[in-house]
């Protein structure tokens, strides 16, 4: 069986990193590159790094940013936000990032997905779903997680695959921030058919949390923000209790 994955993620505004709770209320949690250092000397296997305003200020992702990250972390990153053209996915990977991560734009135009795989290789493209329980399913959002799209979450995933998405980054907006577990009926949903690593997001709060989406969720990779953020655990914490509990992992 592969290994499953830490993966710290770093949402940044105004060049900070920040978290807040259901996408909402942040707060400043530190300097993006000084986190991701951390991480890696933790030994997170990826790292995300998501610029979580540029989709609703209609700006570029901080390429600077991107540049200087990765001439000091020598792991995997994603970068995802302001990704809009082929020629942003192009500086962004110029710059050092292993994979781009398209959300907003991807709903705006699904054909971004396509041309991306086409240009770069489906192993770079990841696209972020956001999405919140509405009625017995999930709907995406976009711009953050503020705006709904009507897309039912699960169809949207299997578009997206089909157009050559390579990694689905799935946060619950629900669950975002507020420490009480990942949806894993969400990851369950989506690991059953998905052909792509599916990486969870949203609701990191206990050791065991992790193992759950891992385990009954069967999702590839774990991410988390704010329980490594301030210090709750550390990636090898996490990892050490995955292993004693049957979770292949990376050694730190």
């Amino acid at each position: 069986m592969l290994a499953k994955r830490i993966v710290p993620c770093l949402d940044v505004a105004g060049g900070r990193v920040v978290k807040g709770v259901n996408f909402e209320g942040l707060r400043d949690a530190g300097d993006p590159v000084e986190r991701e250092a951390i991480y890696e000397q933790q030994g997170a296997d990826e790292i995300v790094f998501l610029d979580i305003t540029a989709s609703v200020e209609g700006r570029d992702t901080l390429v600077d940013l991107v540049s200087r990250t990765s001439e000091s972390v020598f792991i995997p990153f994603t970068v995802g936000g302001g990704v809009r053209t082929i020629g942003d996915m192009q500086r962004v990977l110029a710059a050092g990032a292993d994979k781009v991560g398209i959300n907003t734009r991807a709903v705006d135009d699904p054909d971004l997905v396509t041309r991306g795989a086409e240009a770069f290789g489906s192993q770079c493209i990841v696209v972020a779903i956001d999405a919140k329980r509405t009625d017995g399913s999930w709907e995406v959002y976009t711009h953050g997680g503020r705006t709904p799209t009507g897309l039912d979450a699960l169809q949207w995933a299997h578009q997206v695959v089909e157009r050559g998405a390579g990694e689905l980054l799935v946060t619950s907006i629900d669950a975002d921030g507020t420490r009480a577990g990942y949806d894993i009926a969400l990851l369950r949903a989506l690991a059953e058919w998905a052909p792509v690593p599916i990486v969870a997001s949203g609701g990191a709060g206990s050791l065991d949390d992790f193992r759950g989406a891992l385990q009954e969720g069967g999702a590839d990779a774990a991410l988390a923000a704010s329980v490594f953020h301030y210090g709750t655990y550390t990636v090898g914490d996490v990892k050490a209790y995955l292993a004693e509990h049957g979770v292949p992992v990376r050694p730190v």
